[in-house]
């Protein structure tokens, strides 16, 4: 049974339905080129202008004069290098507890059955529709004195590292593809004598690389474009990230030195999504196993 799409073949095979169609598709793919392309021009375009061309009004579209020079200056005045470092150094910590921790959660979840569980995921995914600021205020005073080991953990890396490991999102992430692997599996597996922890290690986790690919992304550009947070409990300039780095010497470098380093702070990210979207979907879109 074929499937009844907006324009039906009979309208292609003519001239002008085939004009109109290609017309419109054309407009469509240049306004969404234009939406997602045009912030990123206007970013590095604006780096390259001089400081009185990037803030005049009306501004301009094409730099007067480039100035590439802009982009050195921007790494050694905002120390790029070092705020780079930092927050390469908490975003992959953070991914690696997540990975441990979120893994280990999901998988009791789906294949362990505990008491209750059903009841904790049910909290878990409430947490997601509170907004990340409410929770900044009790999450500060937690950090501000640990319980049980009261301690201070600013300017810490466990500062970062600890909140992301709570993360509702990926431990659904991660249930939901486990429990599309087949139990035989799972049962054949046991019947060989693995226990639970030699299934997960031997038999879900080399088949969960899409998921756990998204996973990673999602850890790592997460740590990467947090703001508030990192503001409010990294005070120390030493120890800062990227972004807080970048905004707490904005105030002391020209507009086309700042929106060079904004560049600059945005590439690893960007790279990090055109290289792995394709992993990105097809984790997302992963539902088991194809035999």
């Amino acid at each position: 049974m074929s499937t009844r799409t907006l324009i039906s073949p009979a309208q292609l095979a003519r001239p002008r339905g085939r004009l109109l169609y290609w017309l419109a598709f054309a407009v469509v793919v240049a306004l969404f080129t234009l939406a997602f392309l045009g912030p990123l021009y206007w970013m590095v375009s604006g780096g390259l202008k001089t400081t009185q061309e990037a803030v005049q009004t009306p501004p301009t579209w094409v730099p007067g004069s480039v100035h590439p020079e802009n982009y050195r200056r921007a790494w050694e005045v905002m120390d790029l290098a070092r705020l780079l470092l930092n927050t390469l150094y908490y975003a992959f910590g953070a991914l690696a507890f997540q990975l441990v921790l979120d893994v280990a959660a999901a998988y009791s979840l789906s294949r362990l059955r505990p008491v209750l569980g059903k009841a904790v995921l049910g909290m878990m995914l409430v947490t997601l529709m509170i907004p990340a600021t409410v929770l900044v205020v009790p999450q500060y005073l937690t950090v501000l004195d640990m319980p049980i080991i009261q301690r201070n953990l600013l300017d810490s890396p466990w500062v970062i590292w600890l909140p992301s490991v709570t993360n509702a999102f990926a431990i659904f992430l991660l249930k939901r593809f486990f429990d599309s692997i087949p139990r035989e599996l799972l049962d054949a597996a046991s019947m060989d004598g693995a226990g639970p922890l030699r299934v997960l290690w031997s038999v879900v986790l080399p088949i969960s690389r899409p998921i756990l690919g998204v996973v990673s992304i999602f850890a790592v550009v997460g740590v990467w474009k947090d703001f508030l947070w990192p503001m409010l409990v990294l005070p120390d300039p030493t120890g800062q990230t990227l972004a807080v780095g970048i905004y707490s010497l904005s105030t002391s470098v020209p507009e086309n030195v700042l929106i060079a380093s904004l560049t600059i702070a945005s590439l690893p990210t960007l790279v990090l999504f055109l290289v792995f979207q394709r992993n990105i979907m097809s984790g997302l879109t992963a539902g088991g196993l194809k035999g």
